[in-house]
């Protein structure tokens, strides 16, 4: 005799980049066990291979989260967690009056948002003739990083979201590029025209959220803004 099956209940969610409504489901014991497993190897890698097959899981296969922009799995899979095991999430934070006193914060995932710059630009003008597009970060590209020391880091995320540069006669797209030119374009770049790069990753859709933390020892009440996937768990 078959054991009898538990329904599961069903949401639906809008991607930040698309506006595309998508449907998901909590994820069960069975993506629990993925995390927690991904979690005992304490290696950022384990936990994003972990994070993208949850997604795909519990969205019945709906999106390749290897096509999202980053900030759309982050949206996503903090909202799979409240809606998997609690809305509210409970975070210790470092109070900015002191920078050493951390107190708990209760925040309400289902009031956290993927935030837009209206400033925001992916076409970024190096000179008068010269520029490149980026595209956002994908979950491969951050999983790249992870295996890199934190002074490539940023040199190797805006290797991996350029899709073309162009000059006055041409466009060069990505695919028509080979390594060695693309490092040496990157590399030829001024620091003014490097921080023109840096600013599309400072200003692209990020979720996160305010909060207020009152320092009990000194009675000073901040606002504190977390953004990150991980910052919220």
């Amino acid at each position: 005799m078959a054991l009898p099956k538990l329904a599961t209940a069903t949401y639906e969610l809008t991607l930040p980049s698309t506006g595309k409504k998508i449907g998901y489901r909590p994820f069960l014991v069975k993506e629990e066990k993925i995390l927690l497993t991904a979690q005992g190897t304490g290696e950022d890698a384990d936990m994003l291979r972990a994070v993208e097959q949850i997604i795909e899981n519990c969205t019945f296969g709906e999106l390749k989260v290897g096509e999202l922009p980053f900030f759309d799995i982050e949206y996503v899979f903090i909202k799979l967690r409240s809606k998997s095991i609690g809305e509210v999430a409970t975070v210790k934070l470092l109070c900015p009056d002191d920078n050493k006193t951390r107190v708990d914060v209760d925040i309400n995932l289902d009031d956290v948002e993927c935030v837009r710059d209206v400033s925001h630009t992916s076409d970024i003008k190096l000179t008068d003739e010269i520029g490149m597009t980026l595209e956002y970060p994908r979950i491969s590209s951050i999983a790249e990083m992870t295996k890199v020391s934190d002074s490539e880091a940023g040199f190797s995320i805006v290797k991996k979201c350029i899709t073309q540069i162009y000059d006055k006669e041409n466009v060069y797209a990505k695919s028509d590029m080979d390594s060695k030119e693309l490092d040496e374009f990157v590399d030829s770049l001024s620091h003014k025209q490097f921080e023109k790069v840096q600013e599309f990753f400072d200003t692209m859709p990020k979720v996160k959220h305010a909060v207020k933390v009152k320092n009990p020892n000194t009675g000073v009440e901040s606002e504190v803004v977390i953004e990150g996937m991980q910052n919220f768990f």
